[in-house]
């Protein structure tokens, strides 16, 4: 067979034939044989097609399929990659669900499917998919499904029946090569002279190689499934001809093709689901970016952790079957949960685009409520008072005046050298007055700024900024190293000043200062600024911590953000005139926002307990600040160094009105030595997340109601325990009568957890009550004392998860129509006060024999004895019989990982009051890296499961 100017051995004809028996998942009774005629062939030339239906199982069912997922694979895969999706429709359909007839097929020269002895380029397989379906006599409903290779070719079909195209599902494809664009290495290095023949048929290199990319590797039964066909070069033929048939060169003979399918789905409408698989050094998140400018309206989800091998490394049938249900189909289903997969335990979904309607006029403001983000600094452009302060590496005051000219200019030369609305910018930019300038610049012009802090850690930050796929990085010289070393994407442009060969070693297009040089001018010449952005036009994309996972990326509308701040302000009383320390960066960005002064104090961000108390005191000094926002890890060092404080750092201190901690529980004790410092200060504890910045609220006060309320409730149950009357002084002193009867009743313990206040002034709370399995089904509810997910709705709750389809729609709960309502994650009750309890979160409920256990509670009883310094009560095993084990941090600190003493270990499982299988102890216990301060369950589960198997006793 002749491919251009290469050859590749003489194929040989053999027919289709049934594969052999035992393949790992293949169920038998799938495969069929087809001779289908070849269109355009002289003579009627057929060939032999081996395919996978389940047609006949739905038949035997007696069940009526809504409609056929016609699957096509790739290079060198066969029809056996879509096996869990033909057990999973068909496991579906006999339980009640919308029927699918999966069909997957073989192509020609592949899998089982015949050998025809010649060379097919990429029309031709277009044409004998066609081909296919006209001799399968395909009608109604056909859904698409393809990867690799099969992924064009499907999309070929697809571009050629509309009168029969339902939707559209893609695996990791490309559709398009950008003609000064290198291709993938691994296909480079297959297509070399000498390479492509002896690689990819005359061995198995190939196949070895694709199958190697699977993540976790594959069992060696499951390769075996994949090598079945191609056992001999003599049937490996159709391998090399695929790699042969990548349209390298403009004159490739498939090119034109090739074009003709990537111009042809802009006109593909129906609903289209992309699944994706980010670590596949083949199919990059550019060619995911390609599919998705042109078809917009699909539906994406990245599954971090998978690669090339999407359909082995993560449930995507689980995904496919519910964007059908929703979808196609058109029956929602009520999620109980993200659903579960194959990489890192978990599935991670995004809606794409933002659901909301683009529309920006003063108007839509009003509407909404709100104002811009940069409404102040329009308004008091012309003032010049106090805006920020920098504290490093000396205090430097910025007025109103300046910021506001600088955010000007900076936005006009964003826009001379290209930014357009909707790009989107990663800033790499330490807290500063230069991240704030940008930040805002870049908000309003209508870019799309990435924030994903430095305490993911560099790992962290590859997966956030690669999976956010920038346009452009704005940086200071740590990020951009990092950019250019780990190949982050986006044209490069520099807070500060670098010799020509460094900008040019690190790819540095532009520096600020020439950003503002060219604003100005632009400004100047009267060019002006773009129109403003509307509220419900995409504003930012900001990261989680990746404390219970890989981050996420959150996305932001205008509007959306615009009402954190407006919660802030209607909550905490901050507006124009208040000084703002924020010891997390975020809060500080929304200071111009708010109106307020701010800063942030000297200290490292990416270790918050490095802040100290002193640095606390200078940054309160240097704004006059009212306001401080401090991380609980922050808070931690800054009481132990509170003996540095000087006279006047406690004068500054002291002219605190309002003190903030959040990011993770905080007890009571913490919070009340943090106030002592701030003597005139109503210490506050919000509730919030990433997703929603400030759900709720509880002060210094209301947490020692709450803990009272509790006391009194408990020593009211053990005197009715006893058959007593209930002293009437009892509401006055409960903790006395309670501690005459803690003995005799340890087990009578509610159901515990830190209290975090009532729901925000914008904001509702309900609950899903969990059921024996620890799902939450329950209906949302304001029931007292019932433990379930917290589940909140507001006007800053943010738009959805960046190409996360699966995690959005496991996040959003139904209500009253119009209505969002967002799954936290988090597991809580409310009492009968209102208040909210977080007992811990979801994925580290303890789901055991008897009952379901949160962790939380058990963790604070185990906190009150004198030799515990910090517990962590985690499950190990599966659910429904998970044993309970305690992990410690003890006073004094442990040296290396141990069983507990008996002594302790029994002290502790009085005090938990539930079968407590072992009691471990630890030098240290891990924690996230943004707040230092939320132990990692999920970790310590994996750990102590691994010790109990008589593991190495390593730290955690």
């Amino acid at each position: 067979m002749r491919v251009g100017p290469r050859r590749l051995p003489v194929a040989i004809s053999d027919p289709a034939a049934l594969p052999p028996l035992g393949l790992p998942g293949l169920n038998p009774v799938w495969s069929r044989l087809i001779e289908v005629t070849e269109s355009g062939s002289a003579g009627g030339v057929t060939h032999g097609w081996h395919l996978l239906d389940n047609g006949p199982e739905l038949d035997a069912l007696g069940v009526i399929p809504v409609g056929t997922i016609l699957c096509v694979h790739g290079n060198p895969t066969w029809s056996y990659l879509w096996r869990t999706l033909l057990a999973s429709a068909t496991e579906a359909a006999a339980s009640g669900a919308p029927a699918w007839r999966v069909i997957a097929v073989d192509q020609l020269d592949m899998g089982f499917s015949a050998r025809t002895g010649r060379f097919r380029p990429l029309a031709r397989r277009v044409q004998d998919l066609a081909d296919l379906t006209d001799a399968l006599e395909l009608a109604g409903s056909v859904i698409t499904l393809g990867h690799d290779w099969g992924g064009v070719v499907s999309l070929g079909w697809a571009v050629d029946h509309p009168e029969l195209l339902a939707g559209v599902m893609l695996l990791n494809t490309a559709v398009h090569q950008p003609a000064g664009d290198p291709i993938p290495a691994p296909l480079r290095l297959a297509l070399g002279r000498g390479i492509l023949g002896p690689a990819t048929i005359a061995t198995p290199a190939f196949l070895a190689t694709t199958l190697a990319l699977a993540h976790p590797p594959l069992s060696a039964a499951v390769k075996r499934g994949y090598r079945a066909p191609y056992r001999t070069s003599a049937r490996r033929g159709g391998i090399g001809g695929f790699v042969a048939d990548i349209p390298v060169a403009l004159a490739h003979e498939s090119r034109a093709e090739l074009d003709r399918i990537a111009e042809g789905v802009r006109s593909v409408t129906v609903p289209t689901l992309l699944l994706w698989g980010p670590r596949d050094p083949i199919f990059s998140d550019r060619y995911l970016d390609d599919l998705v400018e042109r078809m917009p309206h699909a539906r994406v989800h990245r599954f971090e952790g998978a690669g090339h091998m999407l359909a082995e490394d993560a449930d995507y049938a689980a995904a496919a079957l519910l964007w059908l249900g929703d979808a196609v189909v058109g029956v929602p289903l009520e999620s109980s949960g993200p659903v579960s997969g194959a990489v890192s335990g978990s599935v991670s979904v995004s809606v794409e685009p933002s659901e909301t309607a683009v529309s920006g006029n003063l108007a839509a403001w009003a509407a909404a409520g709100t104002h811009p983000l940069w409404h102040y600094l329009d308004e008091l452009q012309a003032s010049d008072d106090t805006a920020l302060v920098d504290m490093q590496p000396a205090p430097r005051a910025v007025s109103w005046r300046l910021l506001s000219l600088r955010v000007r200019q900076i936005a006009a030369g964003l826009v001379h050298i290209g930014v357009k609305p909707g790009d989107r910018v990663s800033l790499l930019v330490p807290p500063s007055a230069d991240l704030t300038a940008v930040l805002y610049a870049c908000v309003r012009i209508g870019a799309i700024v990435v924030v994903a802090d430095a305490g993911l850690g560099l790992a962290g930050l590859t997966r956030a900024v690669r999976g956010a796929r920038p346009d452009f990085i704005i940086g200071a010289a740590p990020g951009l190293l990092a950019a250019r070393a780990l190949g982050w994407p986006g044209r490069k442009i520099s807070v500060a000043g670098f010799p020509a060969p460094m900008a040019r070693l690190i790819g540095v297009e532009h520096t600020l200062a020439e950003l503002i040089s060219l604003g100005q001018a632009r400004l100047i010449a009267g060019d002006g600024l773009p129109p403003e952005p509307a509220p419900s036009d995409a504003a930012a994309v900001l990261f989680t911590s990746g404390s219970t996972g890989p981050a996420k990326g959150v996305v932001y509308t205008h509007g959306q953000l615009s009402a954190v701040s407006r919660a802030l302000s209607l909550q905490y009383g901050v507006g124009v005139g208040t000084g703002l320390v924020a010891g997390f960066a975020p809060f500080a960005l929304l200071g111009p926002a708010l109106g307020a002064r701010s800063v942030t104090p000297d200290m490292d961000v990416t270790a918050p307990k490095t802040l100290t108390a002193s640095a606390v005191a200078s940054a309160v000094a240097a704004i006059d600040a009212t306001v401080v926002f401090l991380s609980p890890a922050a808070l931690v060092n800054v009481i132990a160094t509170a003996d540095a404080l000087t006279p006047a750092d406690h004068a500054a201190l002291a002219g605190v009105q309002r003190f903030l901690s959040a990011g993770a529980p905080i007890s009571e004790s913490l919070l009340a030595q943090a106030a002592a410092l701030m003597p005139e200060a109503t210490a506050h504890t919000p509730y919030g997340m990433t997703e929603g910045l400030l759900m709720a609220d509880i002060t210094l006060e209301g947490i020692r109601a709450a803990a009272a309320s509790v006391a009194q409730s408990k020593a009211v149950q053990a005197v009715a325990h006893d058959g007593e009357s209930v002293p009437a002084n009892l509401t006055a002193n409960p903790a006395a009568h309670l501690t005459a009867h803690s003995t005799a009743h340890s087990t009578a313990h509610p159901a515990g957890g830190v209290c975090v206040g009532g729901s925000t002034a914008t904001t509702r709370i309900r609950i899903s009550a969990l059921d024996a399995s620890g799902a939450s089904v329950g209906d949302l509810s304001e029931e007292p004392d019932v433990t379930g997910e917290i589940v909140v709705s507001a006007p800053h709750v943010k738009d959805h998860y960046d190409r996360l389809w699966l995690t959005e729609r496991g996040s959003r709960r139904g209500g009253v129509s119009g209505e969002r309502w967002h799954r936290t994650g988090d597991v809580g009750h409310l009492d009968s006060a209102g208040r909210l309890w977080v007992e811990g979160r979801m994925p580290h409920v303890i789901v055991a024999a008897d009952g379901v256990v949160t962790p939380v509670g058990p963790e604070q009883r185990i906190e009150t004895l004198p030799d515990v310094s910090r517990a962590a009560f985690v499950g190990v095993g599966p659910l429904g019989t998970q044993q309970q084990v305690a992990v410690l941090e003890t006073v004094p600190p442990a040296r290396r990982a141990h069983r507990a003493p008996e002594a302790l270990a029994a002290a502790v499982r009085s005090m938990v009051g539930t079968p407590v299988a072992a009691v471990l102890v630890v030098p240290s216990l891990p924690t996230d890296i943004r707040h230092n301060s939320k132990i990692d369950r999920s970790r310590l589960s994996r750990w102590a499961t691994g010790i109990l198997s008589g593991g190495r006793w390593v730290k955690p």
